[in-house]
């Protein structure tokens, strides 16, 4: 099974359930805003993490940034998969991980774990195959990438060591059809 396909279409967005420090939490908005986020939540944030001064590339103000107090207050888009990103003995290991078009991933807080009533609410659960837990936007980095990685217009790596040499397919519309009327 390849768990990656190639589209670039679909959106993601990426938050953070009981995000406690400021600095983590303005780490992952300059990864989201790097890796191209539609958008990037907090669920029952604690309020002094809302001081996002780490956030060098100034995500805010070129991204929305939503604070749900609760699991029970958080909306996401329609069709919007949410996937969270912990260490659970059923989650699927990221390299085995097919990425939904449109995907909200969710981080657990530092030194915690997701609460079940939000696991309860993902569709998907994936965990980064590690021997021991990361950084919150350490994870989320490299999910983001990953997604990238795997949705985007990259060709595939090559078998040998080292750089490329081989260009990225390129993008093909078609022609247009042309459909019969019927009868």
């Amino acid at each position: 099974m390849k768990a990656c396909a190639s589209s670039n279409r679909g959106y993601f967005a990426i938050g953070v359930e009981g995000v406690s420090k400021a600095v983590n939490l303005g780490n992952l908005l300059r990864s989201a805003h790097a890796f191209g986020a539609s958008f990037v939540f907090t669920i029952g944030a604690d309020p002094a993490a809302l001081e996002t001064r780490a956030d060098t590339s100034k995500a805010a103000s070129h991204l929305p940034l939503y604070h749900w107090r609760s699991v029970a207050e958080m909306r996401l888009p329609k069709g919007c998969q949410l996937v969270g990103v912990e260490l659970l003995d059923e989650a699927v290991e990221l390299p085995n991980f097919a990425h939904p078009s449109q995907a909200a991933y969710v981080l657990g807080p530092e030194r915690g774990a997701l609460s079940p009533e939000l696991v309860a609410r993902c569709h998907h659960v994936l965990r980064i195959p590690t021997a021991f837990s990361l950084n919150l936007a350490t994870a989320g980095a490299i999910v983001m990438y990953d997604r990238l990685r795997c949705l985007g217009r990259f060709a595939a790596r090559p078998i040998a060591p080292g750089g490329g040499g081989q260009a990225p397919p390129p993008h093909v519309q078609g022609a247009p059809r042309k459909r019969r009327a019927r009868v």
